[in-house]
């Protein structure tokens, strides 16, 4: 029967142990003091973990690369019964590792992220006398939308004869099948720490793992094909934190209801003072859920009006921005049509004809190309380069469900400045 690992990825001990202790009560078989926390507390975290629960196998996450001697000797003392080292390593680095792992009576796991021949590396570790090699998708994997390697962690199960642990964006959606592929550790993080119940999300990957099929959505990576619905379950200020406040539009307002959210892909147009007719010959152009985007220079003489808005729904276009100014606001939002704009005014100008569609703009300081995802709401306009959107978009999903985790924390009778422990975290002076 395979084993469920909880990968404790936090920052802060205090947080950690009673994520674990919940986790434990649904089933949770391990637990990994996980590298940001052992990074951020030390080897006490380990021995913290180890207090708290005496009868549950300890994994010390130090991904060591140097020295493995000492740094499995290190967290051993402080409790750990697993230590893992890098695959990416020398081979006497692991020697090392596993000579002072066996001298305390602990265990080895060799982590093969970022090994290029995880197959032939996982033959090799089993040489040098490890206890199991993990086959772990990175974070920065996942969020660019990349598959599972199911392909690879059968072979390293047909080809070696130690457990094989697999990690990495695991939820109880998809903890099964790397059970039914030959995996006997399952290593979930945010699958279950972001959950407000903890104990029934850990219970539910239990479930999976014995052949139950689970739909929670959680952690769910989406692909490119997927980025409408991405992006329409976050929020600008999420996109911002994971975009790291890069894309924001300045001086753009919204003229929508409350509530309303707007998502799609940028169909740019450049135009000068009141001149409508490219903004107007867009919508012809538009492909449907695309959003237009309208450089006006900032002009104070409306370039889009109640008419353009109507002429936009029926085709299918899912929004507008502008540079410059709109009219009509409360005919357009009576027909829930989602507008941003630099300004309003009543009066529009003249169909002259300047300007251009589909080329490189400059909206709210942003630069826009045809094709780059736009997405709004109250808070305002985030402009997402097409090359980065899948990452993007799947970035600012986990900062919306950890959020959602920090919430739940606040409601049982913590603080935002507690739960982060701000005050052990400023800077030293």
């Amino acid at each position: 029967m395979a084993v469920l690992q909880l990968a404790l990825d936090l920052m802060q001990t205090g947080r950690a142990v009673p994520i674990a202790r919940e986790s434990v009560a649904g089933g949770a078989d391990w637990l990994e003091v996980g590298t940001p926390l052992i990074k951020s507390e030390g080897a006490e975290s380990i021995r913290t973990l180890r207090r708290e629960f005496p009868g549950v196998k300890i994994v010390a996450d130090t991904k060591t690369m140097d020295v493995g001697s000492l740094e499995v000797e290190i967290v051993v003392k402080a409790g750990a019964d697993i230590v893992t080292v890098l695959g990416l390593s020398d081979d006497s680095t692991i020697e090392e590792a596993v000579s002072a792992a066996r001298k305390y009576g602990a265990e080895i796991m060799v982590d093969m992220i970022n090994v290029p021949d995880k197959v032939r590396r996982s033959k090799e570790a089993e040489a040098l006398g490890v206890s199991y090699v993990c086959l772990h998708m990175g974070i920065d994997q996942q969020m660019r939308g990349e598959d599972p390697p199911m392909d690879i962690l059968k072979r390293i199960v047909s080809e070696t004869s130690i457990p094989v642990a697999v990690a990495g964006g695991i939820t109880a959606e998809t903890a099964g099948m790397y059970v039914e592929a030959g995996a006997q550790v399952i290593i979930v993080g945010g699958g279950i720490m972001k959950t407000a119940d903890i104990t029934a999300a850990t219970a539910a990957v239990k479930a999976a793992m014995g052949g139950a099929k689970i739909d929670t959505g959680l952690s769910r990576k989406y692909g490119e094909n997927e980025l409408f619905e991405a992006f329409s379950k976050v929020s600008t200020c999420n996109i911002s934190d994971a975009f790291h406040k890069r894309g924001v539009m300045i001086g753009i307002t919204p003229r929508i209801r409350s509530g309303q959210r707007m998502a799609g892909r940028a169909l740019t147009v450049q135009t000068v003072n009141g001149d409508w007719a490219k903004p107007v010959e867009a919508i012809d152009r538009a492909q449907k859920g695309d959003v237009i985007v309208i450089d006006a220079g900032g002009s104070p003489v409306a370039v889009w009006g109640e008419l353009a808005s109507h002429s936009a729904v029926m085709m299918g276009v899912v929004g507008v921005v502008i540079d410059g100014a709109i009219r009509d606001i409360d005919d357009i939002k009576v027909m829930d049509f989602p507008a941003f704009s630099r300004s309003v005014a009543p009066n529009a100008g003249e169909p002259k004809g300047y300007g251009g569609i589909g080329m490189e703009i400059s909206v709210g300081g942003q630069m826009v190309r045809t094709g780059d995802w736009i997405i709004g709401d109250e808070s305002g306009i985030v402009v997402v380069p097409k090359e980065k959107a899948v990452e993007v978009a799947n970035r600012a999903l986990d900062v919306h469900e950890r959020e959602n985790r920090t919430r739940e924390e606040i409601t049982r009778g913590s603080t935002l400045s507690k739960v982060n422990e701000l005050s052990k975290w400023e800077p030293v002076r």
